[in-house]
């Protein structure tokens, strides 16, 4: 056999153990692609109903913001109205109660006069 020969079958040993190294990686690789997928799909199965429900969820957290901000509206609206009406009664009132008892602490001084005068 002469180095020719020799180097040739080196080669071809070297040759064949890099073939079968890259068959192993391959076949890992596949087999990771395999969890991968796997994976994938457990999280979609899971994923897809938690978003869904996490729709509804806002959806329905929507809902009841609406309606708070419309209570909340109301009572703005009431406040304002009540607001209104007490300052309303005020001036209506506060005038003609003042005379009243500007006159009956006028008529309990003409009395005490009539009395002390007798």
């Amino acid at each position: 056999m002469s180095a020719a020969d020799l180097a040739a079958v080196i080669v071809s040993i070297a040759a064949v153990v890099a073939v079968v190294v890259l068959m192993f990686a391959v076949s890992a690789l596949v087999s990771t692609m395999r969890a991968l997928r796997e994976s994938i799909e457990a999280l979609r199965v899971d994923a897809v109903p938690a978003m869904a429900e996490l729709r509804r969820a806002a959806t329905h957290a929507n809902e009841g913001l609406e309606r708070v901000d419309e209570l909340l509206d109301r009572a703005e609206s009431i406040s304002t109205t009540v607001d209104s009406a007490s300052r309303l009664t005020y001036l209506a009132v506060s005038n003609p109660l003042i005379k009243v008892v500007a006159v009956a602490a006028g008529a309990g001084r003409a009395m005490r006069r009539l009395r002390r005068g007798r």
